[in-house]
């Protein structure tokens, strides 16, 4: 939280300096994501929803950047920046009876360089990150691919997803090391793999400000995780419904 209050404050200062209005909106609603992992509980926590973009720093929901280059017109912007964003996969031993014995796999922050570009509405971006906290120690790449179209009250952001994640990425993850096999659960190190994914955001106005907002997506596991003993679903559904609230300063 205190990273979003840092960008907050920045992007003050610099709107301050320029006297140009900038648009922000910000939100908080559940977010759930169901685990792959055997006998775990889906994630429910409550998150905050923010969205602006200056030409200089940006935030993407939960995804914070800044550019270092880039040019943007009416019709077509493209830009290279800095970016950063959290990791929520990951167990406990105690999550789950199947569990017991495994090591820890935490969440992190990631963070890299992404390029992005779009024309009209459709746009296109593409990150490399690497892990920031030392839990994978390794790196994965993004690119995400999407429209927006209109339909009735309600406006649609569908995309396509693809990413690569490395070798310790996926071992980390859906693994188990020699120390932990027991039985009923071989030793198992997979290697690097594409993950396929689609999701959509869901936009639905009640007035000029304030707004409904969904975001629907699933993700389909590499295909070298898949014999993974841990592994009792090869999809990941997550979701997220909020109110937002959007204005100009």
């Amino acid at each position: 939280m205190k990273y979003i209050v840092l960008a907050l404050l920045t992007l003050s200062l610099y709107a301050a300096e320029t006297q140009i209005k900038q648009k922000i909106t910000i939100g908080l609603g559940p977010y759930v994501q169901t685990q792959p992992y055997k006998g775990v509980n889906p994630l429910l926590v409550p998150s905050p929803v923010i969205f602006f973009d200056n030409g200089l720093f940006y935030m993407r929901w939960s995804r914070a950047g800044m550019y270092f280059l880039g040019d943007k017109s009416e019709d077509f912007s493209w830009g290279l920046s800095l970016t950063a964003q959290p990791r929520t996969y990951g167990y406990k031993a105690e999550d789950s009876e199947y569990l017991k014995g495994m090591d820890q796999r935490e969440t992190t922050f990631e963070g890299g360089i992404a390029f992005s570009a779009s024309y009209n509405d459709t746009y296109i971006e593409t990150m490399l990150l690497t892990d920031m906290l030392v839990r994978y120690e390794s790196w994965l790449f993004k690119t995400e691919i999407g429209d927006e179209f209109v339909l009735g009250d309600f406006t649609f952001y569908p995309s396509i997803i693809v990413i690569y994640e490395s070798d310790e990425f996926v071992n980390y993850y859906y693994g188990v090391k020699e120390h932990e096999a027991k039985a009923d659960r071989a030793q198992f190190t997979p290697g690097a793999g594409w993950q396929l994914g689609a999701q959509t955001y869901i936009d639905y106005s009640f007035t000029d400000k304030l707004s409904g907002l969904v975001n629907l997506r699933v993700d389909r596991l590499p295909s070298s995780a898949l014999n993974s003993p841990l592994i009792e679903s090869d999809y990941i559904y997550s979701g997220l419904v909020s109110l937002i609230y959007s204005f100009e300063y």
